[in-house]
């Protein structure tokens, strides 16, 4: 299990090559990297947290993603700072032995990521800045875990 909280950029394919080596007891890995929106005059996203709050609690999301999917590895990479349009937000994958499992899983994370990981989002356009919200669809997602 890998979790990485950056400012640097990386490399999703090179990230998921790594992350794929080895795992010689799986029969499915997933992957899924989420990418900062062009949306309506977006100049840059500003992404803020509190590292030791950061890293505890997405350790105990993917803790909890291994125990309920039985999964053999998982991978979370999330950035923080400014991130232009079309930058890399996160990546995240899934190891388990059944495919079904590493797609639940990878959507686990994936939805409490969005919803509970502690990282403030502030979108910067031509109108100014103004701090993301957390929207309905996001917390409706939460209750099929």
């Amino acid at each position: 299990m890998e979790i990485r909280v950056q400012s640097e950029p990386f490399d999703a394919g090179d990230a998921l090559t790594r992350f794929s080596q080895g795992h010689k007891d799986v029969g499915a890995i997933v992957s899924f990297s989420g990418l900062v929106r062009v949306d309506g005059g977006l100049r840059y996203m500003e992404i803020e947290h509190y590292p030791g709050m950061t890293a505890k609690a997405i350790t105990a999301l993917a803790e909890q993603a291994v125990a309920r999917w039985d999964l053999r590895d998982l991978l979370v990479i999330h950035r923080y700072g400014r991130l232009e349009p079309g930058a890399q937000i996160m990546m995240v994958a899934t190891a388990a032995a059944h495919r079904a499992a590493a797609f639940e899983a990878a959507d686990f994370l994936m939805d409490y990521l969005k919803s509970r990981a502690p990282f403030w989002k502030k979108e910067v356009g031509a109108d100014g800045a103004a701090w993301v919200a957390a929207k309905d669809e996001d917390e409706a997602a939460l209750d099929r875990w």
